[in-house]
């Protein structure tokens, strides 16, 4: 039987994209206490597949999983899912809104609702939990007096619904992804994205260049981030999700250029993208000038584009 860490406890959004995914049927889920947590039990083998949430309509990427993405050893995205995120305020039962002296929630939970607690409840003490389902539970032993948390998990807890859809953004969304160990990437659907991260020299145009190689080619960029990389003061993973599949000639092309062009490149999955649509890489035609590369960087780049395709060490 599939096991499948997921950021607990039950009753999460997570467990709820979770559900969603085709992998989910007959597998057995494994709640963890944190995104870094689920990401370690597929490494340790202590779980074969792992699903977190890694960005969201309104505060952007989870940080600590895109820190956990790039740290060794090596995971990809197989499958993402997309979830429109509902927050309630969730008591234990006979607590009215006057009593409510304390809030926890998930930081993306109390982010999304900052509006609508800073006018409801302003002298209310705000903090912070592992998960909006942890909150709940929280609520429930009587650490705090209300929980920002899904619907759900107010039957999961025991836990009365105060107040109904309190984000401050109708219509706001959160993108989770279901991790693996390195393998062959899930079929091209022709509706694909792939993530990668790399990391560049500190020299004027490094950025620039490292996007033209995605430009030039046709790639859709539809997401960059950078983060710190914890050991190297003042350098950067750039985070990238791109419109395309690694089997695709011109995302080949593209991979292989920034393994030339890069100081380091993380391949990180190509997968089916959630929602409707269909890839706008366009295809490639002719070679393109690459500054700088020699006829081993080019064969070392080929080689490290075929290895990721063949589902080798990221």
């Amino acid at each position: 039987m599939t096991r499948i860490a997921f950021l607990g406890p039950r009753a999460t959004f997570t467990e709820q994209a979770l559900r969603s995914m085709p992998e989910a049927a007959g597998a057995e889920f494994v709640p963890c206490a944190g995104s870094p947590a689920v990401l370690a039990a597929v490494r340790d083998g202590s779980a074969d597949l792992g699903c977190v949430p890694i960005e969201n309509s309104v505060e952007g990427a989870v940080p600590a999983v895109l820190d956990g993405l790039v740290a060794d050893p090596p995971l990809v995205i197989v499958r993402e899912a997309v979830l429109a995120v509902r927050f309630a305020l969730l008591v234990r039962p006979g607590t009215r809104l006057d009593d409510v002296r304390t809030v926890a929630s998930h930081p993306h939970g109390i982010a999304q609702t900052r509006e609508w607690i800073a006018a409801r409840l302003p002298a209310a003490d705000v903090l912070l939990s592992a998960s909006t389902s942890e909150a709940a539970a929280q609520v429930a032993r009587g650490e705090f007096d209300a929980a920002v948390s899904a619907p759900l998990a107010a039957e999961q807890h025991g836990l009365d619904i105060l107040a109904d859809d309190i984000a401050d953004n109708a219509g706001a969304i959160t993108r989770f992804a279901l991790v693996a160990p390195p393998g062959p990437p899930p079929a091209a659907t022709g509706h694909d994205r792939t993530s990668l991260a790399a990391t560049t020299q500190n020299r004027p145009g490094a950025l620039l260049g490292l996007l033209t190689e995605l430009a030039v080619r046709g790639i859709d960029l539809t997401r960059i981030e950078s983060r710190p990389i914890k050991d190297r003061h003042a350098e950067y993973w750039f985070h990238l999700d791109c419109t395309g599949h690694v089997s695709e000639p011109a995302m080949g092309e593209a991979l292989a250029a920034l393994h030339r062009r890069c100081d380091r490149v993380r391949f990180l999955g190509s997968y089916p993208r959630a929602g409707n649509g269909v890839s706008t890489a366009a295809p490639s035609t002719s070679p393109l000038p690459i500054g700088g590369a020699d006829a081993a960087q080019f064969a070392a780049a080929q080689k490290w584009l075929e290895s990721v395709r063949a589902g080798g060490v990221a």
